[in-house]
C-alpha cells in the first residue's frame, strides 16, 4: 500500500514566505507553474528530501498543487512508470538505466543519495567484507539494486559461492529475519538500518552497522565511498509536457537538501507521516543516508562505474549497455 500527502498552492506560498529559496534561484523560477506536480518516492532516505520540500512549500513556485506518494517496492514503481500513472519519482539508478535502454523514455534528473546500504549484524560478528564467507545474508528486493550491488561485491572478493543469500521482499522483512535469528546478517537501507538498531537495543541485542557498503564499493572501484544508488527520474511524457520545470525543480531540491542536512529534526518531522516512521528515528537516520542532489550528468562517472560493475555478470542488468547522453536529463 502506498501513502501520500498533498500541499496546495495557497499553503505552499505561505510556507515559502520569508525563506531565501526564491532569492537563491530567481532566474530558474520564472516558468509558469504547472497545475499539478505528483511526486513519488521509496520508503527510504531520498523521500525525506521530497517530503521536506513539499511540507515547506518549496515547490509552490513551480506547481499549484503538489503531492507525494510513497511506493513500497520496485515492482510497484515499474508498474507505475510503464502504465503512465507515475511520471516523476525517485528511482533506483540501475532501474532507470534499464528502462531507458529498453526504450521507455525514462531519464535521470539527479542523484539523491550516494548510497544508504549497510550490512547489519550482531556486534563483533564481522570485521570486514571477507568475513561474510560461510554466513547467511538476507538481501532485500532480489534481482534489484541492493541484490546486484551485493552480488558484484561478493564476486570481486571471490566469496560468491560461500555466502548463503536469503532473499527478502523488503528491507523490513530482511530486518525481521535478522531479529529472529534466521540469518546471520542483513543488507538494510536507511531508515530501516536505524530502526533495527533501536529495536535490537530494546530487545537487549546490539546490532551494528558492520559493513558500510558505500565504503566497500569505493575500495573496489577506486572512486571513493560513493554509490549513486537512486535519483529523481522523469518519463518521456513529463519531459515533453513539463520539460521547462526540470531545471527549476532540481534547483529547489538542491536548496531543500541543504536545508534538510542543516536541520534534520525539522525534516524528520515533515517525513514522519509519508514514511510512517517516528521523527526521532528519521532524524537519527539522516546522517547515514548520504543525501545529495547532484545533477545526473555531474554524477555520470560514478553512475557508469556502478552500472559497469553491476553488469559484469549479466549486461541485461542495465539493459545491455551503458545509457547514452539522452539518459541524462540535466
Amino acid at each position: 500500500m502506498s501513502t501520500s500527502f498533498k500541499i496546495t498552492r495557497r499553503t505552499a506560498l505561505v510556507g515559502l514566505a520569508g525563506t531565501a529559496i526564491t532569492l537563491a534561484t530567481p532566474a530558474l523560477l520564472r516558468a509558469a507553474p504547472a497545475a499539478r506536480l505528483a511526486l513519488y518516492g521509496p520508503p527510504a532516505g531520498p523521500t525525506i528530501t521530497l517530503a521536506h520540500a513539499v511540507a515547506t512549500g518549496a515547490l509552490g513556485e513551480i506547481a499549484q498543487d503538489v503531492s507525494l506518494t510513497v511506493w513500497r517496492n520496485p515492482d510497484e514503481l515499474r508498474a507505475g512508470l510503464t502504465s503512465g500513472t507515475i511520471d516523476l519519482s525517485v528511482v533506483p539508478a540501475q532501474a532507470a538505466a534499464t528502462l531507458y535502454n529498453r526504450g521507455m523514455g525514462v531519464r535521470l534528473v539527479n542523484v539523491m543519495t550516494n548510497g544508504l546500504l549497510y550490512v547489519i549484524a550482531p556486534e563483533q560478528m564481522l570485521n570486514g567484507f571477507a568475513d561474510l564467507a560461510g554466513k547467511r545474508l538476507a538481501v532485500p528486493f532480489p534481482n534489484d539494486t541492493p541484490d546486484f550491488i551485493v552480488r558484484a561485491l561478493l564476486a570481486r572478493h571471490g566469496i560468491a559461492d560461500s555466502v548463503e543469500l536469503t532473499p527478502a521482499g523488503s528491507p523490513m522483512e530482511a530486518a525481521q529475519l535478522l531479529m529472529t535469528g534466521r540469518i546471520d546478517a542483513a543488507v538494510l537501507s536507511e531508515p530501516v538500518a536505524t530502526v533495527i538498531g533501536i529495536r535490537g537495543r530494546e530487545a537487549g541485542r546490539t546490532l551494528a552497522r558492520a559493513i558500510n557498503l558505500q565504503e566497500e564499493w569505493g575500495r573496489v572501484t577506486g572512486l571513493g565511498p560513493v554509490v549513486p544508488q537512486a535519483g529523481l527520474a522523469v518519463t518521456k511524457r513529463f519531459s515533453e509536457d513539463h520539460g521547462d520545470l526540470i531545471a527549476p525543480l532540481q534547483a529547489l531540491l538542491v536548496n531543500a537538501t541543504a536545508q534538510m542536512i542543516g536541520a534534520p529534526a525539522e525534516a524528520a518531522e515533515h517525513a514522519s507521516g509519508p514514511l510512517e516512521q517516528p521523527a526521532s528515528v528519521l532524524a537519527q537516520s539522516i546522517p547515514h543516508c548520504n543525501l545529495t542532489a547532484t545533477p545526473a550528468s555531474e554524477a555520470r562517472p560514478a553512475l557508469e562505474a556502478m552500472f559497469s560493475l553491476m553488469a559484469e555478470s549479466d549486461p541485461a542488468i542495465i539493459g545491455g549497455r551503458l545509457p547514452d547522453d539522452g539518459f541524462y536529463a540535466l
